[in-house]
């Protein structure tokens, strides 16, 4: 079942609301169990919809330390040293892919 902008609209709405989604069915007027459904399919939607390469952008960086730095756009870094196989660097980047 492909999900209609009105169903779109309402989960884009109870993501806005601040709401539990059992809260924002009662005001909404919505089966509680029918919205659970939409946000499932949708999630599934965005899931296959998600890239299976995260591209990666390399930037050198002047390090004191010799480590390197992986930085992750949500803000997680991982320092390792500078000194790791590059075979061993490549490997760590497919697993965390």
């Amino acid at each position: 079942m492909a999900l209609s902008e009105r169903h779109k609209h309402h989960i884009e709405a109870w993501q806005d609301s601040g709401l539990t989604k059992s809260a924002y069915c009662r005001q909404a007027g919505l089966s509680y169990k029918t919205f659970t459904r939409w946000c499932r399919l949708a999630r599934q939607a965005s899931e296959a919809d998600a890239p299976s390469l995260i591209p990666v952008r390399l930037q050198p960086e002047p390090t004191v330390s010799g480590s390197l730095s992986l930085r992750w756009p949500q803000g997680h870094v991982l320092e390792i040293p500078g000194t790791v196989s590059p075979h061993w660097l490549g490997e760590l980047l497919q697993c965390l892919a």
